[in-house]
């Protein structure tokens, strides 16, 4: 089968054969459809995930058809449609026991710790705990979309960040991950703010529920700006990006108690900010961190996109090939355009 791999962090990708994976008795081999490009695939590809064993085929971002199953597999059947969270649980820790399988202490993640999903089929371990179906109507293209940065903000904005209605919310970073806080945050009736860089991703990101944004780089206190536009500063705020500058301003644009939920990995040089302590202790903030999110927990989230109420299939930016997926991985560190590139052709 045709899959996109490399054989070394940072070096050369490519499209080649590679074997047809093997399927065990609690797994599924599906046939993917569709797969996201994301950047943590990058950061993958850089070398700063640990669990990756070269050589290696990337990609988390998945929706496709059941090809074959595990005698032990019972939930799901050849021809299902199926999507999945890109972090899935083994069902026997501690954290899968209490319902957390997003922190699964022996988590499988297709494209890190296992090859994934830029490949015409895929195996996924754990089938039974942690696929989805999605609904007839959805697309593949949008079903894959959901699998990383849209759960993430989902759980990151529902969950952890308790948000309320009327409460403004700041998100700092309008790639995929931000526009899907965005347009979630929107659609639970919050005022958002958008922060970026560039005023195409702003523009954009009005589009998907945006009520006011803020340029980065052309502001000269992005802290103050915010706290002027919300009376005080944000109740809810996202560092969708993931480094230094973006974790720093997120906590310190927060009003008395507010909440800066972690979205955006931290990786390489942007590992370790500064965080103000101090401003923690004294207005008593909450710093809490969001890493995908429970299949159990998917129907909330497919019931709204079913009513129309979120619309994820907004933010596909654009679908690609394969061949083509090899230069989108290798810029996304420095990806210019808006939404989310979806590989959807494999042949």
């Amino acid at each position: 089968m045709k899959a996109i791999i490399y054989e070394e962090f940072g070096g050369e990708i490519k499209v080649k054969d590679v074997p047809y994976p093997e399927l065990n008795d609690e797994s599924v081999i599906i046939k993917v459809m569709a797969t996201g490009i994301c950047r943590s695939d990058w950061h993958g590809w850089m070398g700063h995930d640990k669990d990756i064993v070269l050589p290696h085929v990337p990609g988390h971002e998945l929706a496709g058809i059941v090809e074959e199953t595990g005698k032990l597999v019972s939930n799901f059947k050849k021809g299902d449609r199926v999507t999945l969270p890109f972090v899935c649980g083994c069902g026997h820790c501690h954290e899968c026991h209490t319902g957390n399988q997003q922190v699964c202490e022996n988590q499988f993640q297709p494209g890190f710790t296992a090859w994934g999903s830029f490949a015409e089929y895929v195996a996924i371990d754990y089938a039974d705990l942690n696929l989805v179906k999605i609904p007839d109507a959805m697309s593949f293209e949008t079903a894959a979309s959901l699998g990383c940065r849209f759960v993430t903000s989902f759980r990151a904005i529902v969950k952890q960040g308790a948000l309320a209605p009327g409460e403004w919310v700041a998100v700092h970073g309008c790639g995929g991950v931000g526009l899907s806080a965005i347009m979630i945050a929107e659609a639970m009736g919050a005022k958002v703010i958008a922060v970026d860089i560039s005023d195409e991703k702003l523009d954009f990101a009005k589009t998907v529920g945006a009520h006011e944004v803020v340029n980065a780089q052309t502001t000269p206190d992005v802290v103050n700006a915010i706290k002027s536009i919300t009376d005080g500063g944000a109740h809810v705020s996202v560092d969708a990006l993931g480094s230094k500058a973006t974790c720093h301003n997120s906590i310190s644009c927060l009003r008395i108690r507010g909440r800066h939920v972690q979205v955006g990995l931290m990786a390489g040089t942007e590992s370790s900010p500064e965080i103000p302590m101090g401003k923690v202790i004294a207005h008593e903030l909450e710093i809490k961190g969001s890493h995908g999110m429970q299949a159990y927990e998917y129907p909330s989230m497919l019931n709204m996109i079913e009513s129309g109420k979120l619309q994820p299939q907004k933010l596909i930016g654009k679908t690609i090939n394969l061949e083509k997926g090899v230069e989108v991985l290798k810029n996304l560190n420095h990806f210019k355009g808006t939404g989310v590139t979806v590989i959807n052709d494999f042949s």
